[in-house]
């Protein structure tokens, strides 16, 4: 790829008027490589929903871990409007299995992606807790408030992804 005003001689470039030694070329890494990835795999869009497919694995692993049951994926990328691209629904039979599996959650997405919820709420009372990753929300019930609430139904334009449980 040329850029208008660069020019090359040798181990320098010259860079609208300035040298450029070889070693520093890694400042302007699109300008002197020649790239075949179609330019959609290279947008910061696409990275951005590549990181955000990884986050919503990484979260699933970490509900597997603890023994969340009944996970569902509700893909909200194609719906205009809504507060995040994915919610990712599951339960726990006991406060203190929701309470492990908020934990779990939370270690897994730091760990493996050095990811923090923004904000998690409800851990007091441990019936439904909400986690925000932005563009990722988790909610981890009791089976009766989740019954209650159903939330997998609260778009019906989401295409919906049922996990099979770990046995």
């Amino acid at each position: 790829m040329r850029c208008k005003g660069t020019t090359f001689s040798g181990t320098t470039k010259t860079f609208q008027g300035k040298n450029i030694k070889k070693r520093n070329f890694s400042a302007f890494p699109l300008l002197f490589t020649r790239i075949k990835v179609p330019l959609q795999k290279i947008s910061p869009i696409y990275i951005l929903m590549e990181q955000t497919k990884a986050l919503v694995k990484i979260i699933t692993e970490g509900i597997q871990e603890k023994k969340g049951s009944n996970i569902v994926i509700a893909d909200l990328t194609k719906i205009e409007g809504t507060i995040c691209k994915y919610f990712i629904i599951c339960q726990g039979n006991s406060p203190a299995q929701v309470e492990a599996i908020t934990e779990s959650v939370g270690d897994f997405a730091r760990n493996q992606l050095k990811e923090k919820p923004t904000h998690v709420v409800g851990l007091e009372h441990a019936q439904w807790v909400a986690m925000d990753y932005t563009d990722v929300l988790v909610h981890i019930f009791l089976p009766d408030v989740r019954d209650y609430y159903d939330l997998e139904h609260l778009w019906e334009d989401a295409k919906l992804t049922f996990i099979p449980d770990l046995d």
